[in-house]
């Protein structure tokens, strides 16, 4: 029998502890210390027009971020707790479907703050993939980019050591109608795969972890910041690996879906990973609803970057936050409120994405990559 404790080259059992859950769970009580014409959901948020609050009460927001095993709820909530604490909002954060449901969500009007992956935001910008033919352009806006989001491909099988090796396995390309689901298709075609070739499963990322550990599906995508709750709450249990994106395959990938950036998962990211797992990434962007007042969208704004270097502690993903990250998007505009902040920054943003990515180009050219 397998020594779990022990990793091979490509093995490794994730140890990074999430959020304690007091700190994420506290969040739903939050309203009832601010207004009392209001609740502090999302929905309340949108009844008060979502404008800067009146003096002495507090502007109710509702933040959808994701499934509960994933960053960008363990995050959302972190944000959210932070400024709730520390400016004139009441920001409650919520659990969600992800990325496509977080937009639809904001075209509905019951949140007004949501995560989102920066291709599918792109898509329901420009209507195409999960959004094809439905355009929504006048709703939502870029708060900034936070972190790099890698597409993490995990199995507990180590005869699978390559993309390739999917061919006709049970694999998890995420929920249904998720953004996961076309990072997968993308990279199952840069290696001349279909969604026919495999055996597709349809689940989020913890329901994916309990189907590797109970040995129901031999892979499943996963596109989170790592590390991420789902894979390190698996790798307790399971041994667990991640499958490598070679180089050809890659270089493929990016030339096809250029909204993709070469990512590694760098060694001891995770205990007992003894070596880089090269991928690509897409960004974790926050939207916001355009009927936030500027006011609002500027103090959230100011209070996750310019506090992240001192809220490491608090969560391991503000290391990553940085006003040059957050000032990068280049296919959808930013709100005001955002582009005020990084305009005291030096960054304009308020051009369209060709002249905010030439505007840029040369103070770019020699940064380090994301």
């Amino acid at each position: 029998m397998k020594d779990t404790s022990q990793l091979t080259r490509r093995g490794f059992v994730a140890a990074a502890a999430m959020l304690a859950a007091g700190s994420v769970f506290a969040l739903s009580g939050c309203g009832s210390t601010t207004t009392s014409s209001s609740s502090s959901t999302g929905a309340a948020a949108s009844s008060t027009g979502s404008g800067t609050a009146s003096s002495g009460a507090k502007t109710n927001l509702r933040f959808v971020t994701g499934g509960e095993s994933g960053t960008y709820y363990a995050f959302g909530s972190v944000i959210a707790q932070h400024a709730t604490n520390n400016t004139n909002l009441n920001i409650t954060a919520a659990s969600s479907g992800g990325s496509q449901a977080n937009v639809q969500e904001l075209q509905d009007g019951t949140a007004e703050l949501g995560f989102c992956q920066s291709d599918v935001m792109t898509y329901a910008y420009e209507g195409i993939n999960l959004f094809d033919g439905d355009p929504i352009t006048d709703v939502f806006s870029v708060l900034g980019a936070l972190y790099q989001e890698q597409v993490q491909i995990v199995t507990c099988d180590s005869s699978i050591t390559s993309v390739a090796d999917l061919k006709g396995k049970n694999v998890s390309i995420g929920a249904a109608g998720s953004g996961v689901y076309f990072n997968a298709m993308d990279v199952l075609n840069a290696y001349g795969l279909s969604e026919s070739d495999i055996t597709p499963t349809y689940q989020s990322f913890g329901d994916s972890a309990d189907s590797l550990r109970d040995g129901q599906i031999d892979a499943a995508f996963i596109t989170a910041g790592a590390p991420t709750t789902a894979i390190t709450d698996l790798s307790t249990s399971k041994q667990a690996y991640l499958i490598p994106i070679d180089d050809e395959h890659l270089q493929k990938l990016l030339d096809s879906s250029p909204y993709y950036s070469e990512a590694t998962i760098a060694a001891g990211t995770y205990n007992g990973q003894d070596s880089d797992v090269k991928t690509v990434g897409v960004d974790a962007v926050i939207l916001v609803s355009n009927s936030v007042s500027e006011d609002d969208v500027y103090a959230l704004t100011k209070d996750i970057f310019d506090n992240a270097p001192d809220l490491v502690e608090n969560h391991a993903k503000y290391a990553e936050v940085s006003d040059e990250k957050g000032a990068s998007i280049t296919t959808v505009p930013y709100h005001p409120g955002a582009a005020k902040y990084f305009a005291e920054k030096g960054y304009d943003v308020t051009g369209d994405g060709s002249a905010k990515a030439s505007s840029r180009a040369d103070s770019k050219a020699d940064s380090s990559k994301d």
